[in-house]
């Protein structure tokens, strides 16, 4: 009966430490060690140092308007991209067109837009993409 209540007390203390490592915030950045830091900047540093100027450029762009965001638009943002790594090709080519032809609009004209986008059949999207084609992407960096 003791090993018994050993036994299962050892396992309830087992679950409830994986389960409060699941849940333990993690540390902010100044109490990082050294390594953990490098970890995490060493990507960001090799895609920063194979990228062209042009790209650095965005990159840095993107990163000063990150720090301006609040967390309300910083989740949006995260939104936007998983749904956009979710799109087939065909839909990533359409939204790339439209984030194209949007992004000197007005938000009346945008929102004009995605009303006619929503009542366009398949055949008058296709010729509407034709018409105004997705910006050419940068090429990806080398690594």
């Amino acid at each position: 009966m003791m090993k018994l209540r050993l036994s299962l007390g050892l396992v309830l203390l087992t679950l409830s430490a994986a389960g409060w490592a699941q849940t333990a915030p993690l540390p902010d950045w100044d109490t990082l060690s050294p390594q953990q830091r490098e970890a995490l900047i060493a990507p960001v540093r090799d895609r920063w140092n194979d990228a062209p100027a042009p790209q650095r450029e965005r990159m840095l762009q993107h990163g000063q308007r990150w720090l301006t965001m609040t967390p309300e638009q910083r989740a949006q943002a995260h939104r936007g991209r998983h749904r956009f790594e979710n799109m087939t090709p065909e839909q990533r080519e359409q939204a790339r067109a439209l984030f194209g032809q949007m992004r000197s609009m007005t938000p009346e004209q945008r929102q004009a837009l995605r009303d006619r986008w929503a009542r366009m059949t398949p055949d008058e999207r296709k010729a509407w993409l034709k018409a105004n084609p997705a910006p050419t992407p940068p090429p990806p960096p080398k690594r």
